[in-house]
């Protein structure tokens, strides 16, 4: 019973029969295709929910085979082909998209070491040593499937979608990497099941005497490279406010407006398990994996046997919930806004946050109740400095008559800036028409 509650390392991989090796591929594809279903389900009801309407709610109870429905009435949709296409790319672009997310997942750990039909082994496909460059890696080569899908359309707009994605990825890519470098540098590892082990010892901080153990989450000892981690995936998978490339009062429907049937399904497809997949990536390298929180910790069952896949997918569905709910809040950001946010204001926090983090703990001297205090110390003077930094005093905007005064020679004329049109000269001459003409008073004056 000792390996009831056992992590998982890296010497425990590879042992596994072939059957069951199949049986963990199955299902990591089996939750790709899940989370396609109930996502759009849930995003429908939350979204209807925000906005007070119902929601899908006819097709099956609470309207859960709606998304069902529309999955085969896509299957039956006549398949087109641009004539100016190419066929071989057109084909296989929405295919790479799909297959880096569900790859993704291979690497993620969903819980510890249980007994399955008698083989002690690891609730997670694979792991390596460097598996978060892997997850890296999956992330990056799927927005070529969007690159090419836009390309490959021979037409316009799905042209510029495709290179608005391939523009976006440099916004967040470098500032999602030194994000994931605070979590190298406090783990000691590039291992998805070791990290989710560094986070599991509680850090013991001594107030006034009293020892009280300090949670060991990232997303609290690592704060700024969680929020900045989280807000570089809403841009890699594509969703509000940083859904570019699908911007639809601009692109009409972006790099996908040339597909149609099984094809752009599959993109749908690939979306919500990007989403997905970035939300239990972001589980396992910030929020302790498939660890408890607490107090349910205070169970000494918590983080045994199958009970962690229960803590895992819960906080998987939480962090699938701020997608959702960004989406039903914010407005869609401009091209230009994201990129000058990307490289203006992630990056350079970045950097001087890995700064501060790469001095504390090169100091030797220093024991894990100071690194831990002093960090904290750091983040709250990065955040607050992010907050009150002053901003650039505006420009002063001239007044319209200046405005109007600094136009170019030859521009085109501009009406009364008193918005009072002058009466035409021609509705002058027909009212003067019609009024009588009168003649000068005399005796025998009379009116014409």
């Amino acid at each position: 019973m000792i390996y009831l509650a056992q992590d998982p390392t890296l010497a425990d991989f590879g042992k596994d029969p072939w059957w069951l090796v199949v049986g963990k591929v199955l299902f990591a594809f089996v939750l790709a295709v899940l989370a396609t279903l109930l996502g759009v389900w849930f995003e429908r009801r939350v979204v209807g929910r925000m906005a007070v309407r119902p929601g899908p709610n006819q097709v099956g109870p609470l309207g859960l085979l709606q998304t069902l429905a529309d999955g085969l009435k896509m299957a039956f949709k006549e398949d087109i082909l641009p004539r100016a296409a190419d066929k071989v790319v057109y084909f296989f672009a929405p295919t790479i998209s799909v297959i880096c997310a569900v790859t993704a997942l291979s690497v993620v750990p969903f819980g510890p070491m249980v007994s399955i039909f008698g083989h002690w082994t690891p609730l997670q496909v694979t792991d390596v040593s460097v598996a978060v460059l892997v997850l890296l890696a999956c992330s990056s080569m799927g927005i070529y499937g969007i690159v090419l899908g836009g390309w490959a359309s021979g037409s316009t707009y799905p042209l510029l979608g495709g290179l608005r994605s391939s523009a976006q990825m440099i916004s967040y890519e470098v500032a999602m990497g030194l994000s994931i470098v605070a979590v190298f540098m406090t783990a000691g590892t590039m291992s998805t099941s070791g990290i989710v082990a560094a986070q599991g010892d509680a850090t013991q901080l001594t107030v006034f005497g009293t020892d009280i153990p300090a949670p060991g989450w990232y997303a609290i000892l690592l704060l700024p490279s969680f929020i900045i981690f989280f807000i570089a995936t809403v841009g890699e998978t594509n969703r509000a406010p940083f859904d570019l490339p699908e911007a639809e009062s601009e692109l009409v429907a972006g790099f996908m407006t040339e597909y149609s049937s099984l094809k752009f399904a599959l993109f749908m497809l690939s979306e919500y398990v990007s989403m997905v997949t970035m939300s239990a990536v972001t589980t396992t390298l910030f929020l302790g994996g498939w660890r408890a929180p607490w107090p349910i910790t205070l169970w000494e069952g918590a983080n045994s046997g199958w009970w962690p896949l229960l803590w895992f997918f819960g906080k998987v569905i939480a962090l699938v919930f701020v997608f959702v709910w960004l989406r039903g809040t914010l407005p869609r950001l401009r091209y230009d806004q994201f990129m000058r946010f990307g490289w203006k204001v992630l990056l350079p926090i970045n950097l001087v946050w890995i700064l501060v983090l790469s001095g504390l703990r090169s100091i030797d001297h220093f024991d894990t109740r100071s690194r831990l205090l002093w960090t904290a110390i750091g983040a709250g003077v990065l955040l607050l400095a992010t907050l009150f930094w002053p901003s650039r005093k505006p420009q002063p905007q001239p007044s319209l008559q200046e405005q109007v005064n600094n136009r170019p020679h030859g521009s085109f004329p501009l009406p009364p800036m008193d918005l009072q049109v002058p009466p035409s000269p021609r509705t002058r001459r027909v009212v003067a028409e019609r009024e009588p003409a009168n003649i000068a008073a005399g005796p025998e004056s009379r009116e014409v």
